[in-house]
């Protein structure tokens, strides 16, 4: 098992200060090595919170998350910052991707900071599984929304992850676009029996996983 959310809540102070707002309850869900997930569920539903949690950007408020077997409360935040580096990749919506860097450097970027060896050639290579080896020296300006999608996926998998999270990787692509994406995406996890956890509300991408599950008023159930 390479994912374990264990009664996970999380909750927040309410402005008034007088309680705190539960934004997630009592959370079980386990997800085996290989596996795609997509979680679905309205805006407000409590989805950005679970992928921060699973990214380890933040912490629940109760219960266990583990990765790995490790639980991520439990490190420091030096741990942390260096164990999501090499088990954790993320897609975002917004490509979040360094105005001023080529896609090369974005896509070397998380080798760099931790001088992992061989950073440029495996850099290349992950370019080149998403098929943009020929743009490696163009800046984000310079790439169409469906291209920098490609480059935010070459960066979040060029660490090879345990685990990759997906937040609404198509939502910002036109229809044909994010279809390509979308194929794309679900074609490199397959050849790389890598994990995929994928929050959505598109029902035909989530389909394409495995497994379904909804979060509903705070909590998860399996479709």
């Amino acid at each position: 098992m390479i994912l374990e959310l264990e009664n996970v809540g999380k909750s927040f102070p309410h402005p008034s200060g007088n309680e705190n707002v539960e934004v997630l309850r009592n959370l079980q869900l386990q997800v085996n090595q290989g596996e795609t997930v997509a979680v679905l569920g309205q805006s407000g539903s409590g989805k950005s919170t679970l992928l921060s949690l699973l990214a380890g950007l933040d912490q629940p408020t109760s219960g266990a998350l583990r990765i790995r077997g490790t639980d991520l409360a439990k490190m420091s935040e030096e741990e942390l910052t260096r164990f999501r580096a090499e088990n954790i990749g993320i897609i975002f919506q917004q490509f979040h991707l360094m105005s001023h860097l080529t896609a090369l450097e974005n896509v070397s970027l998380p080798l760099e900071i931790f001088q992992r060896a061989g950073h440029a050639e495996r850099s290349r290579k992950a370019l080149e599984q998403v098929r943009l080896e020929h743009r490696h020296d163009h800046f984000p300006y310079q790439l169409s929304g469906g291209e920098c999608q490609r480059v935010a996926i070459a960066r979040a998998v060029v660490v090879e992850p345990a685990i990759l999270l997906a937040d609404e990787p198509t939502g910002n692509l036109d229809v044909e676009t994010g279809e390509q994406i979308a194929n794309l995406l679900f074609d490199l996890v397959r050849d790389t029996q890598m994990t995929l956890l994928m929050v959505t509300h598109n029902r035909d991408l989530a389909e394409r996983c495995q497994r379904q599950v909804v979060l509903q008023q705070g909590q998860l159930a399996e479709l």
